[in-house]
């Protein structure tokens, strides 16, 4: 492959990784605990936090703890395999 052919590629890999980005902004996955629920984008951006009104002081910040990191899984695998699916429509890690 040329330099020129590898320069193009960079640049349509740029502007589609730029696009996702502006994608993942609108997809969002939540988790919850019995008290605790939580939004946040596949971005890692948090939406929302709603905390039950009966919810204990005591539990409450491993609640909200576990629900985040939670969330935050589920949207890391969302935005990887957007990602992943990306890199495969401009044949890039591809054997």
């Amino acid at each position: 492959m040329n330099t020129f052919q590898k320069a193009k590629d960079m640049f349509k890999l740029q502007r589609e990784a730029k696009k996702v980005k502006k994608e993942l902004k609108n997809i969002h996955v939540e988790a919850e605990t019995p008290n605790v629920k939580v939004v946040v984008s596949a971005e890692m951006e948090i939406i929302d936090i709603i905390i039950q009104p009966s919810a204990s002081i005591a539990n409450l910040p491993n609640e909200l703890k576990d629900a985040l990191n939670r969330a935050f899984k589920k949207a890391q695998i969302v935005s990887a395999e957007r990602m992943q699916a990306i890199m495969g429509e401009l044949g890039i890690g591809q054997n």
